[in-house]
């Protein structure tokens, strides 16, 4: 049970911690956060853990928290600053693609013990990436597009802003998840697992989605609060 004990405390960990970056930061401690996710996640997803009698990837829940977070930013910032989340998250992605592969073309020294393995995480790195790179594009524009019709919605035919937080985050977080779970299984994994194992992947990683979808609600009904109470210590 080891595992899911620590897949339960990383999703208050991950979520806990976007919230404390929010609070002594405001939006550019989202921005951050967008940044060490994006990093993590690409790395962690290399990682495949049985947990809840599935088979899974790791990653799930700190490329979750990226919905999360643009979810936060467009509830309280607006579109723009949830857009902007998106293309820092892309930019990232590239930058880390470029950055890893240019050390894989450096000789190690004889006394040298830590290249074997870098090279082992990252020579799959590409792939990784532009698979990452490409699910999130889709599934984050997506997501804030989604989320901000279903609020446009609502508010007008109730008359009020504030109501129905909880059904455009998680319809928006959702739906995008099946693109992205999709997009992501079939360009990293097709041809390095067996089928029976991509369907696997694909819906052990879309029920995780949907149980840190769920949790991530009463995060983001945090953060609306903080930001009405006006307990974010940097606007910036």
């Amino acid at each position: 049970m080891i595992n899911e004990f620590l897949l339960l405390g990383s999703v208050a960990l991950i979520y806990g911690t976007v919230l404390v970056a929010y609070r002594i930061f405001g939006k550019s401690g989202l921005y951050a956060m967008t940044v060490i996710a994006t990093v993590l996640a690409n790395i962690e997803v290399l990682m495949l853990v049985d947990a809840f009698g599935i088979e899974q990837t790791l990653g799930n829940v700190l490329f979750a928290s990226t919905y999360l977070i643009t979810d936060i930013l467009s509830e309280n910032e607006g579109k723009k600053c949830a857009s902007r989340a998106v293309w820092i998250g892309v930019f990232t992605s590239v930058i880390m693609l470029v950055f890893t592969q240019y050390w894989l073309l450096y000789s190690p020294a004889s006394s040298d013990w830590a290249s074997e393995h870098i090279n082992a995480i990252f020579s799959t790195t590409p792939r990784l990436l532009a698979a990452s790179f490409l699910a999130y594009v889709i599934s984050q524009r997506f997501d804030v597009w989604l989320y901000h019709r279903l609020w446009r919605f609502t508010a007008e035919k109730t008359g009020d802003k504030t109501r129905f937080l909880w059904l455009r985050n998680n319809c928006a977080t959702l739906i995008s998840q099946i693109l992205n779970t999709l997009i992501f299984t079939l360009v990293a994994f097709a041809g390095w697992y067996d089928a029976k194992t991509l369907v696997t992947i694909t819906l052990s990683s879309y029920l995780v989605f949907v149980f840190t979808s769920l949790l991530d609600t009463p995060a983001v009904y945090i953060a609306r609060r903080m930001k009405k109470k006006g307990v974010i210590k940097w606007e910036g």
